[in-house]
């Protein structure tokens, strides 16, 4: 049987990777903290402050797989020293945001990274990460670079927040989708080819992206499923900053909405993610397992991203002036 070791386990990716692993008939063991929540049934948890000395002293023996999710470096590198030399396969999930330019639809691994100069920035830890990950394993690591990843649970409210807008209907704001796209993969799917593509082995940097697709045809796609009467109002991009929208994420955001010179951020090559065995549901299904999930949560609960009705309201006012 497989040993499997997951960095976390109790959060959203982190739990869905355990589910996957056990699915497969690995024995899995997550370190973390427990504070996001119980592992999945099946899996053990080790709790631990992986900040704390003697952290990784309970995790005894050779590993088949680790899977590490974080990435600040005091976390990467003690990992990487307690637990490198025992690790057959190692995959460490980064993010499409460690390269250095959004601006060139299509582009593949091969693109320039930034480089790592304020690791308190998110793309530059990751980096950091990738760097010092790849010092230790070198032939045994698999780089896994995701783009928007999107289902049930998803905690930062990004791609949720459109179907919980459009189910509440109404006139329903919405930046100018034309010449932009949207790119995301589905938290399970994402987890599902982590769990095969270490057990197969697999090494070097992948771009784990779903297919580009059109930002109208995704919204087309969330309304019909969560929101046939709501109608979308389109608002151009100088009305929304002129009237402090956020691009993309955070308080006060337009989920999905980003600047026009980051054409290429949604627009990653996903080839090598497709030859390697990934999959991608139909969107149809995950915007369906997403309205599911946020009814059961609230539709109209405080969130981490997006307006709240009465800065949307101010917003469509101001625009219809």
């Amino acid at each position: 049987m497989r040993r499997v070791l997951v960095l976390g386990g109790t959060g959203w990716l982190g739990a869905a990777v355990v589910r996957a692993a056990l699915a497969d008939g690995a024995e899995v063991v997550c370190l973390a903290r427990g504070t996001s929540g119980d592992v999945p049934d099946g899996a053990r948890l080790v709790r631990a402050d992986r900040r704390e000395p003697g952290a990784y002293d309970a995790l005894t023996g050779a590993w088949d797989e680790v899977v590490e999710i974080a990435y600040e470096p005091d976390l990467v590198t003690s990992a990487l020293d307690a637990l490198a030399d025992r690790a057959a396969h190692w995959t460490l999930v980064s993010s499409v945001s460690v390269y250095a330019r959004d601006d060139e639809p299509g582009a593949d691994e091969t693109a320039a990274v930034v480089e790592p100069e304020d690791l308190t920035r998110y793309p530059d830890a990751k980096v950091a990460a990738e760097r010092a990950t790849a010092a230790r394993l070198g032939d045994r690591l698999l780089l896994a670079r995701p783009g928007l990843i999107v289902g049930p649970g998803d905690p930062s409210d990004r791609f949720g927040y459109w179907p919980a807008r459009l189910h509440r209907g109404g006139r329903v704001l919405a930046p100018t989708p034309e010449g932009r796209f949207m790119q995301v993969i589905d938290v399970d799917d994402l987890a599902a080819w982590l769990v095969a593509a270490g057990g197969a082995g697999l090494t070097g940097p992948v771009n784990a992206v779903g297919t580009a697709v059109p930002l109208a045809d995704l919204l087309a796609e969330v309304a019909a499923v969560s929101g046939p009467d709501a109608e979308l109002v389109p608002v151009d991009d100088a009305t929304l900053l002129a009237h402090d929208v956020a691009y993309w994420a955070g308080p006060r955001s337009l989920p999905l909405w980003l600047p026009p010179e980051a054409i290429g951020f949604a627009r990653r090559d996903g080839s090598a993610y497709r030859a390697a065995g990934g999959t991608e549901r139909p969107l149809r299904d995950t915007i369906a397992r997403v309205l599911a999930d946020e009814v059961r949560r609230g539709v109209d609960r405080p969130r981490r991203a997006g307006l709240t009705p009465d800065e949307e309201r101010e917003v469509l006012a101001a625009a219809s002036r």
